[in-house]
């Protein structure tokens, strides 16, 4: 027998990538230019919980997007249950960082569109989840909160508690300390 079958398949993919009708995400995954053109801007979004599950878009991304970090954001950060990953394809840069499973928490589903839902973390867990994996000198957590120049203004007293929430799951002294420094900066 022959392995024919499986390198016609092969062949028409290649075919149908460089005539760009199909659009490769990752090895395996493809979308095509009709889907891409049709479907509304924040596909890139949605792309992200599809190229590494479980996934939900947080970190530097959504900190942007709610106004927290005031530079603009050119990749699609996430956090996954897995080992840390990145992709690149026509629609962005993907990176997906790890995180353990009992903190796997914070996220919400929002529709993106005809039916289907993209994961997004809450603000206070994008924010948890960005401190929770920097790396800090344990003397300088002030200077670098205060170097990350967040626009502490639209982070509200229910975002710390929530942010409490976490720390108390994680229970690490360091997250506590980082806690306590936020709600000195937030009135």
């Amino acid at each position: 027998m022959s392995n024919k079958k499986g390198k016609n398949l092969d062949k028409k993919i290649l075919q149908l990538t460089k005539n760009k009708y199909l659009i490769s995400l990752k090895n395996g995954l493809y979308t095509t230019k009709t889907y891409i053109i049709k479907a509304p801007t924040n596909l890139g979004e949605y792309i992200s919980n599809i190229l590494y599950y479980p996934s939900y878009l947080s970190l530097e991304y959504v900190l942007q997007k709610e106004g927290i970090l005031p530079e603009s954001v050119m990749v699609y950060t996430a956090i996954t249950n897995k080992i840390t990953k990145r992709f690149n394809n026509a629609l962005g840069q993907y990176i997906y960082r790890s995180i353990q499973k009992s903190l796997y928490i914070g996220y919400r589903e929002v529709d993106f569109w005809q039916g289907y839902k993209t994961k997004i973390a809450t603000k206070a867990k994008a924010l948890f989840d960005l401190l929770y994996l920097k790396q800090f000198n344990k003397n300088s957590y002030e200077e670098l909160i205060a170097d990350m120049r967040f626009n502490f203004e639209v982070i509200s007293n229910n975002d710390l508690d929530e942010f409490g929430m976490y720390v108390k799951i994680i229970n690490y002294p360091k997250m506590k300390r980082i806690l306590n420094i936020l709600r000195s900066k937030i009135k």
